[in-house]
């Protein structure tokens, strides 16, 4: 069992990066997912590909693969985000960093980079029932990449101690 428990932990110390961006990937795909079901049942007045839609007119974006890029796009910057988390947040034990994390993405969506994504309405223009929904979307974004890095950090640290407390004796 205990040799076991060191292969292990030889075997994470490389991976924490990798899955990193596994749960940055899917944490965006699921975010994208999420809005669009929001979108479905009218609690948000933008749909997800407005990531999409604020730079083509393409009458496939409208359609079932708008979606799936859209949620692609998501994927893919949600890498960059994880990462950032990685670096800043990895050490943290509570889901707080996480939901932290989820504000301020929203945050910078709405007022930052809402230049670039002109489909995208700005604070004025949305209704409260858009306000709410987008942040409660966002920090369930935030707390499910965070604490999902923060685990992964947790048990790679217990594997090294467990290895190297079995190295000792």
């Amino acid at each position: 069992m205990n040799a076991q428990n060191s292969n292990k932990a030889e075997n994470r110390d490389g991976s924490l990066i990798t899955d990193t961006i596994i749960i940055g990937f899917t944490g965006g795909v699921l975010l994208c997912l999420a809005l669009q079901f929001a979108v479905y049942f009218n609690l948000i007045d933008f749909s997800p590909r407005f990531i999409l839609t604020s730079w083509t007119d393409l009458a496939w974006v409208d359609g079932w693969l708008g979606i799936v890029f859209s949620a692609l796009f998501f994927g893919i910057l949600s890498i960059i985000a994880a990462l950032l988390y990685y670096a800043l947040f990895k050490k943290t034990k509570h889901f707080y960093a996480g939901l932290l994390c989820g504000v301020v993405l929203w945050l910078l969506l709405v007022f930052m980079f809402r230049p670039m994504f002109p489909d995208f309405p700005s604070f004025s223009k949305m209704n409260a029932k858009t306000i709410i929904t987008g942040i409660c979307i966002f920090v369930l974004y935030g707390v499910f990449v965070g604490y999902s890095i923060s685990y992964e950090y947790g048990e790679i640290q217990r594997l090294n101690k467990v290895k190297k407390e079995n190295d000792m004796a």
